[in-house]
Parts: C-alpha cells; sequence; structure tokens
C-alpha cells in the first residue's frame, strides 16, 4: 500500500485512534452498520461504538486479494490495494478456513508476523 502525503501526516500527529480530537472523529456502529459524527449512533441509538481509523474510507471495491497489509496508526488490517479497513481476513487453518477476528492477540500477531515467500 501506499500511503498518501496526507495519511503519512495523519500518522505523525497521532499514535492512535483515540488521540484524534473529539471534533475530528467518526465512528463506526456495529448495530446499524452506518458511520456516523457523534454518540449515541443517531440511527439506532447504539452508545458502544468503535472510533475509527483517520485512515479509514470504508470503501473497499475488490473483493478477494491474495495479501494484507495492516495500518500504520491503528494495526489493524487493511487492503492492499486501496487501504479500506473494510476488510475480513481469513486464514487455512488445518484445512478449514476461518475468519481471524476470533483469534486471541497472540495468535493474531503471530499471523501478522509472518513472512510470505515464493519459490522460484
Amino acid at each position: 500500500m501506499i500511503w498518501s502525503e496526507e495519511q503519512k501526516e495523519l500518522c505523525s500527529r497521532y499514535s492512535s485512534p483515540a488521540d484524534v480530537p473529539e471534533a475530528e472523529r467518526k465512528y463506526k456502529c456495529h448495530t446499524c452498520h452506518m458511520v456516523v459524527e457523534s454518540i449515541p449512533c443517531p440511527v439506532c441509538g447504539e452508545k458502544n461504538l468503535e472510533i475509527m481509523c483517520p485512515l479509514d474510507h470504508c470503501n473497499c471495491s475488490h473483493d478477494i486479494t491474495t495479501n494484507i497489509e495492516y495500518c500504520p496508526l491503528c494495526g489493524e488490517a487493511v487492503c492492499p490495494q486501496c487501504g479500506s479497513h473494510d476488510v475480513i481476513q481469513i486464514s487455512r487453518v488445518t484445512g478449514y478456513l476461518q475468519d481471524v477476528s476470533g483469534w486471541n492477540a497472540g495468535k493474531q500477531q503471530e499471523l501478522k508476523d509472518r513472512k510470505r515467500y515464493t519459490v522460484a
């Protein structure tokens, strides 16, 4: 992923999404699947909203990618082509495909630390 100068500047200004001032924050509501600018969600009233990473644009048009990258600001998986955080990362474990969001923190870090090699 090639990050724009504006995105690189955001990474240098904030160390995590929680550092973004409240006036500039956006939130993800996992109940009604909306991006909102205030708590509670004006659509469903949910109060437990996730602070969005300022690098997230939620508009990924790619169906499947073979690689994954991680956001330099929040560490979440992102689409390697457009940088959207709206991705589901799956891995093959003992022959089954599985969503990695249910894995514990240690197993997710192990996945991030893996290196891919191509044998010619």
